[in-house]
């Protein structure tokens, strides 16, 4: 089945004036594509077990009696009763393996899947993802009809797509939109982004989470998982799991039970165009180093505070939310080329690729001197109080004291309290190594600045006046 035979054409006559323009458009024919996709698409119905009201009071005989009287509730207890919830998911292999959020069955104490027919199927959770909201399901069943993945790399903004799910409880729903954007960075409550989200303008409510997203060639391209709502209900933006990501999740889950993902061991930033100024680069683009822990793959492989990474595996790096979407795609032990740009220049570097689960610490250098000259920047320095150093796990840097209304360092941002380290690729440890690079400086430059900001490593742009 080609896209041609799925469109079916539209002609209007527009008059304008003494003008006549024919307006030729094409517009999709969805009907062939739900039918053969439907019948892979569940819901899945999900019921967790409510906590005993009565073991969430304290032991009455360990309350004093005085004070039992606070804790006495009037009325019988009631019996707890099963909280229920609903989500979609699809069928992905004919043997039973299932697909749907993470966050549909978290917590579960049965799954029960429903297909299309009516037919119900008792399920077990194979393996869970939190970071990415996937989860696979096992139905006991042969002969199912399955869906297959599509590539999502190859998904263009403005192409087609529908959603199949069951929101609201209302099973198997349609809905239809464009692609509005790929690659949507939506760091999760611990800060975690992994996920380049498919952002659409595709009708997606409660129930949906779980169910595909599927091209005009029946392919899922993605996991339907979040909405931006002030109502509950949709206001046109959601947002989907590629299939890049879904395939390479459920291939772990389904052979190890668990999930692993490359780690660089890096934190980094977004380089602004002050920043992109003071590394010498034409635009901002890339993901500025901030910071490196010791014994991981990054100091391994030599990468540094103040490199710009440009490409990673040879995948462009536009912005620094897209290099965890490529690192944490890559096998640990896998050796890929790092392309970054270090003092003006460009340096390529190879890294061995590590485990998501590697320890994340670091230390700085220490500084032990002091000063008190307010200098061509515009800040007044002195030593890092020894509580600052313990607090953040650093020793070593100039602690800013004051900054000058109008100087270079009040145009970039520099505030009291923070920990200068660095002053255009200069380390200062002491007092004395930060006024000789401020010396260096030249007029009319755009330096780049690393600070630590209540623990927080930081890059800024410095420019100086003429």
């Amino acid at each position: 089945m080609t896209r041609s035979l799925r469109y079916c054409a539209l002609a209007a006559l527009v008059t304008l004036g003494t003008f006549s323009l024919t307006v030729s458009a094409a517009l999709p024919e969805f009907r062939e594509i739900v039918k053969e996709a439907s019948p892979a698409v569940v819901k899945i119905i999900v019921e967790q077990r409510a906590a005993d009201p009565g073991k969430a009071h304290p032991d009455m005989e360990q309350i004093p009696d005085y004070l039992r009287r606070f804790f006495d509730f009037p009325g019988t207890p009631q019996s707890p009763m099963p909280r229920t919830g609903t989500g979609s998911g699809f069928i992905v292999s004919k043997d039973g393996f299932i697909v749907t959020n993470n966050h549909v069955v978290d917590g579960a104490d049965s799954v029960l899947v429903r297909m299309i027919d009516r037919r119900e199927f008792e399920a077990e959770v194979v393996g869970t993802d939190p970071r990415s909201d996937l989860a696979l399901l096992r139905i006991e069943a042969s002969g199912l009809p399955a869906l297959r993945l599509g590539t999502s790399d190859e998904l263009e903004v403005g192409e087609w797509v529908l959603a199949i799910g069951s929101p609201f409880g209302l099973d198997f729903t349609v809905s239809q939109g464009i692609v509005s954007a790929k690659g949507r960075s939506l760091p999760t409550e611990r800060g975690e982004n992994y996920v380049p989200f498919i952002q659409t303008d595709v009708a997606i409510n409660p129930g949906n989470s779980g169910g595909p997203l599927l091209n005009l060639d029946g392919e899922v391209v993605g996991v339907n998982s979040q909405i931006f709502t002030r109502s509950g209900g949709s206001n046109g933006l959601s947002f989907s799991i590629p299939a890049s990501v879904v395939d390479n999740v459920i291939t772990q889950l389904r052979e190890n039970g668990r999930v692993t993902r490359g780690w660089l061991g890096v934190s980094i930033q977004d380089v602004d165009k002050n920043l992109a100024d003071s590394f010498g680069l034409d635009r901002p683009r890339g993901a500025l180093v901030a910071q490196v822990s010791p014994d991981s793959p990054a100091e391994k492989a030599g990468l540094k505070e103040g490199d710009v990474i440009i490409t990673f595996d040879g995948k462009d790096i536009p912005t620094s939310s897209d290099l965890p979407h490529v690192v944490g795609l890559i096998a640990p032990g896998s050796k890929v080329p790092v392309e970054l740009v270090r003092e003006r220049k460009r340096k390529t570097l190879r890294v061995e690729v590590g485990g998501l689960d590697s320890e994340d610490s670091y230390s700085l250098a220490r500084s032990t001197d002091e000063s008190e000259a307010g200098g061509r920047i515009g800040v007044i320095v002195g030593p890092v109080p020894e509580e600052d150093l313990e607090q953040y796990g650093i020793n070593g840097g100039v602690a800013v004291r004051q900054v000058a209304p109008g100087s270079a360092a009040a145009e970039a941002g520099i505030r009291p309290g923070d920990i200068i380290t660095l002053v255009d690729n200069t380390p200062t440890k002491t007092v004395e190594a930060f006024e000789r690079a401020e010396k260096k400086l030249q007029s009319g430059s755009s330096v780049p600045m690393r600070l630590i900001r209540r623990g927080s490593p930081l890059f800024i742009g410095l420019k100086l006046d003429d």
